[in-house]
């Protein structure tokens, strides 16, 4: 017996492998895009909460450097800090730079510890400009780190703001009557000034509105400014330089002013109360190197920072975070979190692959079986089934397998039977024509007409049977070809009748024709005598002598036949012994026999029905047998009006 190859395949080509495979990848590549979309949201809601707690503590810092650039002491800003707190939902704490509470806005009976680093040092003289940039309430910061709202001993007392807001508001209204819009602005140090839209100065030249009786400096300021410009000399001689005379812009030199930044210093308006001063000296301006000037702008800066201290409050630590002493949130992807997120992936991919075989064997395992199904039956033998699991796909491949190998079985048997069956037949006709030449050739009988007659009639016998056997081949392989024509129904039967009228009478059989009304039908008229004919031959060698055989035809639905709908319907009974009612659905099957002993004494080869349904089927029709058992058979031959190429039937 063959051997048939191994069933076992190799895990990569396997369907169980490329499950795994796929299952893997799949797994690979959701947790993949999981903890990328998991990644990206948590950084974009981190980064968006830090954005939004970056700036309320800019917002914090400004108004905390606000209150220190106006108070000498942090006294009082317990009020403060809490109403910042309330407003940022945020822990806001204040300690000197050696961490000696100021202000706290935990309502915790024993406040948590603040944390290590301070979210930032609040000193107006040295501004986080980083802070001050994000704060949309503040009011800007000096280049030197000094915060503009500390104006220290420039800031003008009542009598001297009222006096400059006067006059202010008066060229503020000469503007806005000549047609240029302007408005009045106060600076930290309570100095007004006149602002135009478009901020152009030179448009109120040619007007009588001009703006700089402003710019002289009051009592105040020219005293501030002594003073500043004292510190700024004592810090140039400290460094062997000369001393420098500081305009009311703290700008220095007779060329080109190079400002440092600061406070404006404006003039008193005129009329102003106050004693006459002496004209200064008029000094031939200097001229400065860059060394020069940045020697001088940092005397400036320090002599500021001097002057101011003594204004402002001292630096103190900022704290900013929420109630359990937390500060702003952010994303540590450290080798622990890593370590937990690929663990985490792992232990998904595990138990996607370990779902995966057991899917995948439950899946294969079925199939193994039916693999080896089918191996068995390859091999030879007669019929394999496999076992139905379930009532999925596999479950009714599994049954439809069985169903193919039960047809099998049953085909083989067929086979078989046919195979006995043709050389049965075929061996009788042979042994009959071998026998009477060998009796001719020894002598025993002699070559008269009477002898060549009976040869004659098995060869016949012979060649019908082939016949039929070859038109069986045609019909199953498709290749049985028809050549359709109007016939003429009730001629057909009688040619027919007229056919087997020979041998009915030998056997006392009547025959007989009713056509009915049917007229033409679109048919292959040889395909179609052959068929009634062996229905009638059929029925003439089981009916006893006086008995009946009839032909008729009709057609239902009569009326439409002429548009091509309805049937036509052939029908050959007789009066005969009948077919036994388990018989009947084997009575178009090759080579079955009413008479199981295979005696030839009705004749036949067990092959006509068989060719008539097949030629039945040639022609789109069907095929039917009714019995009563001793009372006779009748076989029924319904054909479509419309024939096999299209054609129809016409009266």
């Amino acid at each position: 017996m063959r051997r048939g190859r191994s069933s076992r395949v190799p895990l990569r080509r396997s369907l169980l492998g490329r499950l795994l495979g796929v299952s893997a990848l799949v797994a690979a590549c959701s947790v993949a895009a999981t903890a990328w979309l998991a990644v990206q949201t948590t950084s974009g809601a981190i980064l968006q909460e830090q954005g939004q707690n970056l700036t309320a503590d800019a917002r914090i810092y400004d108004t905390l450097l606000g209150y220190a650039a106006r108070h000498p002491t942090w006294d009082g800003v317990d009020a403060t800090v809490r109403e910042l707190a309330e407003q940022s939902g945020r822990r806001v704490a204040l300690t000197t730079q050696s961490r000696q509470p100021l202000a706290d806005s935990a309502t915790a009976a024993t406040p948590p510890a603040l944390p290590p680093e301070a979210s930032a040092v609040v000193d107006p003289l040295s501004v986080d400009t980083v802070l001050a940039a994000r704060s949309t309430e503040g009011q800007g910061t000096a280049a030197d780190r000094i915060d503009p709202r500390a104006v220290g001993p420039f800031l003008l007392p009542a009598a001297e703001r009222a006096a400059l807001r006067r006059t202010a508001d008066r060229q503020a209204v000469c503007l806005n009557r000549v047609g240029i819009a302007a408005d009045v602005v106060v600076g930290p140090s309570g100095r007004p000034r006149v602002q135009m839209v478009g901020n152009d100065p030179e448009r109120a030249a040619g007007t009588r509105c001009d703006p700089s009786d402003l710019d002289s400096p009051t009592r105040t300021e020219e005293k501030a400014l002594t003073a500043l410009n004292g510190l700024a000399d004592a810090c140039l001689k400290r460094q062997g330089r000369g001393e420098v005379r500081l305009n009311q812009d703290l700008s220095w030199g007779g060329g080109v002013a190079v400002p440092v930044p600061g406070p404006a210093l404006p003039t008193p308006l005129p009329g102003d109360a106050r004693e006459a001063a002496p004209a200064p000296a008029v000094e031939e301006p200097r001229e400065f190197t860059g060394e020069d000037d940045r020697a001088i702008a940092s005397c400036v800066g320090t002599a500021r920072s001097e002057q101011l201290s003594s204004y402002v409050a001292s630096p103190a630590l900022l704290f900013i975070g929420d109630e359990g002493g937390a500060t702003v949130p952010g994303f540590d992807l450290s080798p622990a979190n890593t370590a937990k997120i690929a663990g985490a992936a792992a232990l998904v991919l595990a138990l996607t692959v370990g779902a995966s075989v057991l899917a995948g064997a439950r899946l294969v395992r079925p199939l193994h079986a039916l693999t080896g199904a089918a191996q068995r039956m390859r091999d030879g033998q007669e019929h394999a089934s496999v076992p139905v699991s379930g009532d999925d796909e596999i479950g009714r491949l599994a049954a439809a397998f069985n169903d193919m190998s039960a047809h099998r079985a049953r085909l083989e048997e067929q086979r078989k039977a046919m195979v006995s069956d043709v050389a049965h037949e075929l061996r009788t006709p042979l042994s009959n024509i071998r026998g009477w030449l060998e009796a001719a050739q020894d002598g025993l009988a002699d070559p008269d007409p009477a002898f060549v007659s009976s040869l004659l009639e098995e060869a016949v016998q012979l060649q019908h049977i082939i016949d039929d056997l070859q038109d069986l081949a045609a019909a199953d392989a498709g290749v049985l070809r028809l050549h359709p024509e109007p016939v003429r129904v009730g001629e057909l039967l009688s040619q027919v009748a007229a056919a087997h009228q020979a041998r009915a009478e030998t056997a006392g059989v009547t025959l007989t024709v009713e056509a009915g009304a049917v007229a033409i039908l679109p048919a292959d008229p040889v395909r179609l005598r052959q068929a009634v004919g062996n229905l009638v031959s059929n029925a003439v060698r089981h009916t006893p002598a006086g008995g009946r055989v009839t032909l008729r035809a009709y057609g239902e639905e009569v009326g439409q036949l002429s548009e091509g709908a309805g049937e036509v319907v052939i029908e050959v009974a007789d009066t005969g012994t009948g077919i036994p009612a388990g018989d009947l659905p084997c009575v178009f099957d090759r080579f079955w026999r009413a008479e199981k002993s295979r005696s030839r004494r009705t004749g036949g080869s067990g092959l006509g029905l068989a060719i008539v349904r097949k030629l039945a089927e040639a022609h789109g029709g069907t095929v039917s047998a009714t019995s009563t058992e001793g009372e006779g058979s009748a076989f029924t031959l319904r054909l479509p009006a419309r024939g096999p190429d299209g054609m129809t039937t016409a009266s």
